[in-house]
């Protein structure tokens, strides 16, 4: 047992102390069998700060998914949120006191407009987010102009080869015409602020003069006369010592231009639309009696003692000194109109043989009341195009809020957004 022992105890020091005949090779090659396995099990320290990095980007990777999860939760209450007010009528109490749907959803559309555009006071485009979520909730909202539908008849051919007509689902054809309109309209008015990505001026907040407001220190503020004080909150346009170039002024004039034909374009389908809206019986009800009582005494005698009318010079007589003034005259105006027109209406309201004489005379041309509708018809008109950003008068706002058509609702709305959007952002020369 003893040479055991001695045996066991050369070959440790033979492992241990190799001879000094060994080759080099030899004693790496006998050290490295014992400590193989524990230098593949060791990481290197540049293995081990990877893997921390790997831990961390996997953790900012599950954060931001969480982070996402999150944002898409928030925005599904949201949605929730709305779409139950469009059930309720904005009435969340549920007891059935809320407007109809044609009306909640225009709401929805103006709210949502001034949610998004009701700060934007620059010429600059619009946040990425701000527009993404105006393009998903004006898509959302106006989804419901996609099952206004009307029968259309159409042909179709049997297994035989017979001919049918049959009756197919298309949609109404206002919406049809004017929402794809409509649509282009903005698209329109959101790649023209995309092009004033660069520009040669820049904004001041009114009353702020410093350094950090300005590009180079030096500036020239746009001096605007017609600006009202009362507009402390819009900013203040400033441009280069010497001005602008041509090639911007250029870019400013075309760019207002197009503002202004795609505001006439919205205001004329707004028009259009409102004037296929059915008067409520509300506002007729409301009419006075006569229509002198509702434009007054002056505006009475010249309508109606004139031979040849001039709407043009009876508005350069009143001297119309703001906006206000010249909206409670379209709303007298408007309203003496239809006054004329219902008492017109009543006065003919005969036998039918005697309808039919005076249709075929033509009477009813050289009756006051017909021609003082017409006159006032015309009156209107020209004070519209006058001033191009008169607000909706009291009848439009009538029918908007008894109509019960989304159909209708939905695209005046919408083309009343985009004329505010229009004039809002074309204010800079």
């Amino acid at each position: 047992m003893m040479d055991n022992i001695s045996n066991s105890d050369e070959n440790y020091e033979q492992t241990r102390k190799p001879l000094p005949s060994q080759s080099p090779q030899t004693t790496t090659a006998v050290l490295r069998r014992p400590l193989l396995p524990c230098l593949l099990a060791m990481k290197s320290p540049n293995q081990a700060v990877l893997s921390r990095l790997g831990m961390r980007r996997h953790k900012h990777v599950l954060d931001a998914q969480n982070a996402d999860h999150d944002a898409v939760d928030i925005e599904l209450e949201m949605m929730k949120e709305r779409f139950s007010k469009l059930l309720l009528g904005e009435d969340m109490s549920g007891s059935g006191k809320g407007v109809c749907t044609a009306v909640t959803i225009s709401n929805a559309i103006t709210n949502l407009y001034a949610s998004i555009f009701g700060q934007h006071l620059r010429l600059e485009p619009l946040h990425f987010e701000k527009k993404l979520m105006w393009k998903r909730e004006m898509d959302c909202l106006l989804s419901v102009c996609d099952y206004i539908v009307e029968f259309i008849p159409a042909s179709q051919n049997l297994q035989d080869g017979t001919p049918v007509e049959v009756m197919t689902s298309g949609p109404r054809s206002d919406i049809y015409i004017n929402l794809p309109a409509l649509r282009k309209l903005d698209a329109m008015l959101l790649e023209m602020l995309d092009s004033f990505q660069e520009t040669e001026f820049w904004y001041v907040e009114h009353g702020s003069m410093s350094g950090n407001s300005t590009r180079n220190g030096s500036f020239r503020r746009i001096v605007q006369p017609h600006r009202k004080e009362e507009k402390w909150w819009l900013p203040v346009p400033c441009v280069p010592p010497g001005g602008l170039s041509e090639k911007s002024r250029k870019h400013l004039r075309h760019k207002r231009d197009c503002a202004h034909q795609i505001h006439k374009a919205a205001m004329a389908i707004n028009s259009s639309i409102l004037a296929e809206i059915e008067i409520p019986d509300s506002y007729m009800a409301s009419l006075p009696k006569s229509g002198k009582a509702c434009l007054g005494d002056s505006i009475y005698r010249y309508m109606c003692t004139t031979d040849k009318f001039s709407p043009d010079h009876l508005l350069d007589c009143l001297n119309i000194s703001s906006e206000r003034e010249a909206l409670e005259l379209a709303d007298r105006v408007e309203a003496s109109m239809y006054t004329w027109r219902r008492k017109a209406c009543m006065s003919h309201s005969k036998s039918s043989w005697n309808m039919v004489k005076d249709l075929m005379s033509d009477t009813d041309r050289s009756d006051k009341n017909h021609v003082l509708a017409e006159r006032a018809e015309s009156l209107l008109f020209c004070l519209k195009q006058r001033y191009p950003e008169l607000s909706q008068t009291s009848l439009d706002t009538c029918k908007i809020q008894y109509n019960r058509d989304c159909g209708a609702s939905n695209p005046g709305e919408l083309l009343k957004s985009a004329g505010r959007f229009g004039i809002q952002h074309c204010c800079l020369d």
